[in-house]
């Protein structure tokens, strides 16, 4: 593996932070598939995202795992902004970046993403006809989680209060004050609503997998940006790749894997479900990655072949 930074196209003021991971018996002299590796909502590439770019590269692939522009060890102002058309942009950033390395076949380009990051891929891959292949794990689509709640219990008319707070916040950072926050999983352990989101606090926020650079929060400004975002807009016209899509039986989230699924045009689509596993289980679970990685590994040398 390789620790890598370079300058985010879309936004030449910003640097990209990234770990680019190698193939047993690497020769700089050939051409690979990549798949290129997207973080969680608040997230960044040295937990679940590294860990799934490192096992896929021990099947035969470069692997890309990054940090998001605001986020990580990535450059931009303010820090923690989780703008969603950022996050789709940086997909294809990343896609320009790797189509300049020699040793990448820029005929054979994946991505795949985790939670929102799942979501951003799909975007990226609806917009970006490079990305050949895609795939998910736990995905989110955040526009529709913030809109309509873990387990798509809420209305989407009382989101309206959310874009109020997004749009004071902006008022607030405008006029000088410290950018407010808002939680992107559970600050405190007493917060969590559910076990499932108890395990999402344990994740960012304990020796579990915390790591410097993921505060597990976001700007408060970033709301109004996120409640009208679809990650999946026009995904039944142009989402035409070969898609997997990965998700816990047990996962609050299961129903955005589900309506990617429907949504997508793909007509080379498979869903694979990991029986008794929830949302967080599919990030660092060992039975639960080892499963994931069993059925990404195969989709992408199928789909990426040269």
């Amino acid at each position: 593996m390789k620790k890598i930074s370079f300058t985010n196209t879309n936004n030449p003021t910003i640097d990209m932070s990234a770990v680019v991971n190698f193939p047993e018996g690497f020769d700089e002299t050939k051409t690979y598939p990549a798949v290129i590796v997207s973080h969680p909502g608040g997230g960044v590439k040295e937990q679940t995202a590294g860990t799934y770019a490192a096992e896929l590269a021990k099947q035969g692939f470069v692997t890309i795992a990054y940090d998001a522009s605001y986020q990580g060890e990535s450059g931009g102002l303010p820090r923690q902004t989780e703008n969603p058309s950022v996050r789709t942009e940086d997909v294809s950033a990343v896609v320009d970046y790797i189509t300049t390395l020699p040793y990448v076949d820029n005929d054979r380009i994946g991505a795949m993403g985790i939670c929102a990051g799942a979501g951003y891929t799909a975007n990226a891959a609806i917009n970006d006809p490079r990305i050949k292949a895609v795939g998910t794990v736990s995905a989110v689509n955040i526009g529709q989680m913030f809109r309509n709640g873990w387990e798509n219990n809420i209305a989407d008319a009382d989101a309206r209060a959310i874009i109020q707070m997004g749009a004071d916040a902006r008022t607030a950072d405008a006029q000088g004050g410290e950018p407010a926050r808002f939680p992107l999983a559970p600050l405190n352990e007493a917060d969590a609503p559910n076990e499932e989101l108890r395990q999402a606090w344990e994740y960012y926020h304990t020796p579990r997998a915390q790591y410097p650079t993921s505060p597990g929060y976001m700007t408060a400004r970033s709301l109004d940006q996120i409640i009208p975002y679809d990650a999946y807009a026009k995904a039944e016209a142009y989402l035409t790749q070969p898609l997997l899509v990965i998700a816990g039986s047990e996962a609050g989230s299961k129903w955005m894997s589900d309506d990617l699924f429907a949504r997508a045009a793909s007509t080379d689509k498979q869903f694979h479900v990991v029986e008794g596993s929830n949302h967080m289980d599919m990030y660092d679970g060992e039975r639960e990655i080892t499963e994931a990685v069993g059925v990404l590994a195969p989709f992408f040398a199928r789909n990426l072949k040269g």
